[in-house]
């Protein structure tokens, strides 16, 4: 059993990222989702590591960077849950409502 879980929506983001990355380079968005499931996982040992975003959301949630991605997750949660996969470079407002309809 892994210290982590994804929100279902969660689990579309990635796949959104890897076809979307798969479409010029398969191998690219394996690592990328490589990556991101890494630093997801490295998250168990250290849950507290991200960093808040009080413009995005008021509820503990906390964020981490994973190349151009960002990963929202509540690190209170047991298992620890991941909220969304969002890439970094979308308008705070529009990452703000993704992750109130996800709380």
């Amino acid at each position: 059993m892994t210290g982590y879980g994804f929100h279902p929506e969660a689990l579309s983001d990635l796949d959104e990222i890897w076809e979307f990355i798969g479409q010029h380079d398969i191998d690219a968005a394996d690592r990328v989702i490589g990556e991101i499931l890494g630093s997801i996982e490295s998250l168990e040992t250290f849950p507290d590591r991200g960093h808040k975003r009080l413009d995005l959301a008021k509820s503990p949630i906390r964020f981490i960077l994973v190349r151009e991605y960002l990963i929202a997750y509540v690190p209170e949660e047991k298992p620890l849950w991941v909220l969304a996969v969002i890439h970094g470079r979308r308008r705070p407002h529009l990452m703000a409502s993704v992750l109130r309809c996800r709380t």
